[in-house]
C-alpha cells in the first residue's frame, strides 16, 4: 500500500488542526483535520423513571476532540467505515510529587460520517478522580497533558496534544510512568452513553 504522508497545519484564533493523509486498501486517501483536545467537568446525569433515589451527584472529567475524515474518491455511503483513537493522559501523580502517571487508551469507532464535525471522548470516573485528586470535586486540575492519535487501516493520519508537542508520550522521561491504576472510559461505559448521540462518533460493540 502507497502510503502518502502530508501534514497541513492551519492555525485559527481558537485551534490548531493537524492532517495527514493515508493511502486506504480500497485505493481511496484518507485525509483526517484533528483539533487539539478540549476537557472539562460534568456532573453525574439525573435521569426520572421507576424509583428515583436520593443521592449527590458527582464530578466526572470529560475529554474531547473534533475531528473531520474525509476519503478521496468518496465512497456512495459517505461514511469512513472504522477509525482508532489512541489516547494518552498524564495527570499529577497523587503520591510522587513532580511526577506523573501516562494513562492510555484505545477506542474503536465505526460508521463515522464524512466530512462532518465529529466528537470522540474518553473519561475519568469520580471513583478515580477521587484516588487520583483526595477529592471528588472536579479533575481538571490533575490533568497535564492530554494527546491522541488517529489511525485507519493500521495507519496513523491524525495526532494533537492539548499542549507541548504531538508524540510527548513517546518521549522516555523519569518523570512520567505508565499506570492503569485508575482506567481511561469511553462513552458506552459511563452514564452519557445515551446523550448528545449525534455529537460523538459511534463506539464499536467489538472492540472498546
Amino acid at each position: 500500500m502507497n502510503v502518502l504522508l502530508r501534514k497541513s497545519i492551519s492555525i485559527t484564533a481558537s485551534a490548531v488542526i493537524a492532517a495527514l493523509s493515508v493511502g486506504s486498501a480500497h485505493g481511496q486517501t484518507a485525509k483526517v483535520a484533528a483539533e487539539k483536545t478540549q476537557f472539562d467537568d460534568i456532573l453525574s446525569p439525573e435521569f426520572a423513571g421507576g424509583k428515583n433515589k436520593a443521592f449527590k451527584p458527582k464530578n466526572w472529567l470529560e475529554i474531547e476532540a473534533k475531528i473531520k475524515v474525509s476519503l478521496s474518491p468518496e465512497p456512495l455511503s459517505k461514511t469512513c467505515e472504522k477509525l482508532t483513537i489512541k489516547w494518552y493522559v498524564a495527570v499529577k501523580n497523587p503520591e510522587k510529587s513532580g511526577t506523573m502517571l501516562l494513562l492510555t487508551r484505545d477506542v474503536q469507532h465505526v460508521n463515522l460520517p464524512l466530512n462532518e464535525d465529529i466528537y470522540c471522548s474518553i473519561y475519568l470516573s469520580p471513583a478515580s478522580i477521587l484516588r487520583l485528586t483526595g477529592s471528588s470535586v472536579g479533575g481538571k486540575g490533575v490533568v497535564e497533558y492530554v494527546g491522541y492519535e488517529v489511525l485507519i487501516n493500521g495507519e496513523k493520519v491524525a495526532q494533537e496534544t492539548n499542549k507541548g508537542q504531538p508524540g510527548w508520550w513517546n518521549a522516555a522521561s523519569n518523570k512520567i510512568s505508565r499506570s492503569e491504576s485508575v482506567p481511561l472510559l469511553n462513552k458506552t461505559e459511563t452514564p452519557f452513553s445515551s446523550m448528545w448521540w449525534d455529537r460523538y462518533a459511534e463506539v464499536s460493540a467489538e472492540r472498546r
